[in-house]
């Protein structure tokens, strides 16, 4: 019986693989700390247990007690007495998640940047095994880094996001088409990116706890309950249906970078997380402008609430701009914008109205009204 490895480079399908570091944030800090090796840690705010901070990650030792991501400092305490509490540096995570992506880029060339700890690589017209390229490249990363990463391959992003996280930590999965069935629906439905909490609540409500079981369910029903858009994306998806290419670059009409988040943000109280998140993607923004050599006029943020509800708020600069302090500057004041006392599911950020950076003005000057 031939392996999913086997079947995905004998047939016409792609090899697209999610690069995923393990436990990032809390990985980096046991570099420095390394006699906390084996404890239960969580990363998250100042550190500081009775703060409104919430966990931003926490290692594989606290995850057993149900510490997790989202939750609050404080109550993560009490799920977990002996956990050890440390602060958020995110110089240090900015500086490794410039490492592992250099070790990559050497490797593969094909890479879509998708955050600090994560990637997508397109494995097509690479010689060897999809098995073989994905160990040179965790061997790559734990070199450059000392960290180690998951890998998951598959026909698309989509499937290949779900894989990565099949096999943690330090692991590699690999999936063709036709495992689909059984190796995908038997998963909880939450599996697949894009099904936060509230959408996932509301799957639950009508008996639909699987991606299978989501499978069943007819397209006009889920577009129905969920909108046209988002309905049919989740039967697409429930399908294993992704035609999305790996970005290398964005289209040049506008250039924007959006994050789905792993749980849902309050925009007052996770204030810092939701900043942190803001500033990686006008990183990201900017290094897409500088590889087209374009810049900005007006540069805009979009929010989707917990209900599916977006709202978008933009600014016009004086000149435009391809900086990542300035599109993040730019970002916090439309951010301001948006009413705070709600709770967010995804954030991104966007510049339009582009120019060629040799025939914009040049000097410094007040980019803000």
């Amino acid at each position: 019986m031939k392996s999913a490895d086997e079947k995905l480079m004998e047939t016409s399908v792609r090899r697209i693989a999610h690069l995923d570091m393990d436990a990032f944030y809390a990985s980096v800090e046991l570099l420095r700390r390394p006699e906390l090796m084996g404890l239960p840690i969580a990363i998250g705010g100042r550190g500081d247990p009775n703060s409104r901070a919430v966990v931003t990650t926490a290692t594989y030792e606290a995850r057993q007690f149900g510490v997790r991501s989202g939750i609050s400092l404080y109550k993560a305490r009490e799920l977990c007495k002996d956990l050890v509490m440390l602060p958020v540096d995110f110089e240090q995570y900015r500086r490794y998640s410039r490492l592992f992506k250099a070790s990559i880029l050497s490797l593969c060339p094909v890479m879509e940047d998708r955050g600090i700890d994560e990637v997508y690589l397109d494995f097509d017209g690479m010689a060897g095994s999809s098995i073989d390229i994905a160990t040179t490249l965790k061997n790559a990363v734990f070199n450059a880094t000392g960290l180690t990463c998951s890998i998951g391959v598959a026909p698309n992003k989509l499937l290949a996001k779900i894989c990565s996280d099949l096999n943690k930590p330090n692991g590699i999965t690999v999936l063709a088409q036709d495992e689909i069935e059984s190796r995908i629906w038997p998963l909880p439905a939450k599996r697949i990116n894009g099904i936060g909490p509230k959408a996932n609540e509301v799957l639950a409500s009508f008996g639909v706890e699987t991606i299978g079981q989501l499978a069943q369910v007819a397209p006009h029903l889920l577009a129905k309950q969920f909108g046209r858009s988002y309905g049919l994306w989740l039967h697409e998806a429930s399908h294993g249906r992704d035609s999305r290419p790996v970005e290398t670059e964005s289209e040049s009409v506008s250039v924007s970078r959006e994050t789905t988040l792993d749980v849902n943000l309050h925009l007052e109280r996770n204030r810092p997380e939701i900043q942190f998140m803001l500033d990686e993607l006008s990183q990201s923004l900017a290094r897409d402008l500088q590889r087209k050599a374009m810049v900005g006029l007006q540069i805009g943020i979009k929010v989707k609430y917990d209900d599916f509800k977006s709202v978008t708020r933009d600014i016009t600069l004086r000149e435009p701009t391809d900086s990542a302090t300035v599109l993040l500057s730019a970002g916090l004041l439309c951010l301001d914008r948006v009413p705070q006392t709600r709770k967010i599911r995804l954030i991104g950020i966007k510049a339009s109205q582009l120019q060629d950076k040799d025939d914009a003005p040049k000097g410094t000057y007040d980019l803000f009204d």
